[in-house]
């Protein structure tokens, strides 16, 4: 009798034992699942010492990031060119009008600048679109913003070079905008972009911020003076860095 009491018990003993370990893995798997979908957006700094090459930063954009608005050689590509130095290999590829909406009325994802950004293989890209889309033709598409941005980042993420990807927060719209672009449409797409941005595990960057009440910076009220740019470089390589630039690198020599 004794020795079917033990048995017994060690046979319980294994079946609690197993049980429990189901029970934790059931309670582990949402947790899982809660952790993947609620992760925040990785906007960490670059790291430059994983790099042993030249890092290759694609920065892709509309007319703000081709440079409409700044004196020749000021965009904000140019100016963080000057900022992060000799690591970095910087190439602008805005592309005036463009859309982030593929349905848009200049989808940027088909401008041949679209396919050479990939082919330029980068490290990082920092990509700022949205501004075009606050137009009334584009914006009563909205509701395809979201999905189309993940696309985009999920296009660049999966190149062979595997590069970070930072999503940002369109630039200020001064007053009441111009050309059917303003500042209340740019600000609803906030939520998508960071919704995008957290999904992919890409960062963020509030560039929008960086302008607000500099108003005098953005003379026809959508594209930024050279000073403007000069902030919008800043809030970037900040992101990129986790430092503040000295501003005097970032514009360099006016009178060349």
């Amino acid at each position: 009798m004794m020795t079917r009491r033990v048995k017994t018990f060690g046979a319980v003993k294994i079946t609690c034992r197993v049980a429990g370990l189901l029970l934790s893995v059931a309670l582990l798997m949402p947790l899982s699942g809660c952790l993947s979908l609620c992760r925040a957006p990785d906007s960490s700094p670059v790291r430059v010492a994983h790099y042993p090459k030249t890092i290759k930063l694609a920065c892709v954009g509309d007319s703000i990031t081709a440079g409409v608005g700044a004196a020749a050689g000021q965009s904000w590509p140019d100016q963080i060119r000057r900022m992060l130095g000799e690591k970095w290999e910087v190439r602008n590829f805005g592309v005036s009008g463009a859309t982030l909406l593929n349905s848009g009325d200049k989808p940027y994802q088909k401008e041949n600048s679209f396919k050479e950004a990939k082919e330029f293989r980068p490290d990082v890209v920092v990509i700022i679109l949205g501004t075009n889309d606050t137009k009334p033709q584009n914006w009563k598409n909205k509701d395809q913003f979201e999905a189309d941005y993940k696309d985009m980042i999920q296009q660049f993420a999966g190149l062979p070079s595997k590069p970070r990807v930072y999503a940002c927060y369109a630039p200020y719209i001064s007053g009441n905008g111009n050309w059917g672009i303003n500042d209340q449409n740019t600000k609803d797409e906030f939520p998508f972009i960071h919704t995008a941005a957290k999904s992919m595990h890409a960062g963020l960057i509030d560039v929008h911020a960086a302008l607000v009440g500099k108003d005098e910076l953005i003379p026809d009220k959508v594209h930024p003076n050279t000073e403007g740019t000069t902030e919008i470089a800043k809030a970037i390589y900040k992101a990129l860095t986790g430092k503040t630039p000295a501003v005097e690198s970032a514009i360099g020599d006016k009178r060349k």
